[in-house]
């Protein structure tokens, strides 16, 4: 895992375990970073758990944890899901945790970090994300990731009982 530091942003990326269950409901459930979701409803540990036995177990999705250099203390996470290997694509998702880290550039630091993981160790050709519109803060942190609007989908998703527009963006493998 060394491969994926960047020591100007001074953070990492390691792979999550059982052990971060506490600490990623946490981080869902707050106010903060559920409203940047679309999927809304509260994290419980029999959901997290589940997650992580059918979707990180089974190679259908991979979780990073974002963490501080030299400390070691947890950030936030990043993952891929809906791995598709017919066709080599994966859905992109971030979320800072705490948030005196938010704001900092290393969102967009871990988001290098994890295409960068993606192209290379998943040989993945193309990593999409879905994002509200509105939250203009995470877009602009996308494209300086190197993340691509593609296309804006109009009233996609009822949220809270209205319906929200979402931007479609991804990244394309360079090498391919």
């Amino acid at each position: 895992m060394d491969k994926y530091v960047d020591e100007g942003a001074g953070i990492f990326l390691r792979p999550m375990t059982y052990e971060d269950t506490d600490l990623i409901i946490g981080w869902r459930n707050s106010e903060e970073v559920r409203r940047n979701f679309i999927y809304r409803k509260p994290f419980t540990r029999e959901g997290h758990e589940n997650w992580i036995r059918t979707m990180i177990e089974t190679g259908r999705a991979v979780q990073m944890v974002i963490c501080s250099i030299p400390s070691g203390r947890p950030l936030g996470s990043v993952y891929i899901r809906d791995i598709d290997r017919e066709h080599n694509k994966a859905e992109y998702g971030i979320f800072i945790g705490e948030s005196q880290d938010r704001g900092r550039g290393m969102g967009t630091a871990a988001a290098k970090l994890m295409l960068r993981y993606c192209f290379r160790e998943e040989k993945l050709h193309r990593v999409y994300l879905r994002a509200l519109a509105g939250n203009d803060r995470a877009v602009r942190s996308y494209e300086k990731a190197g993340f691509k609007k593609e296309a804006l989908l109009k009233d996609d998703v009822l949220i809270d009982g209205k319906y929200c527009d979402i931007i479609w963006m991804a990244a394309i493998n360079p090498a391919d």
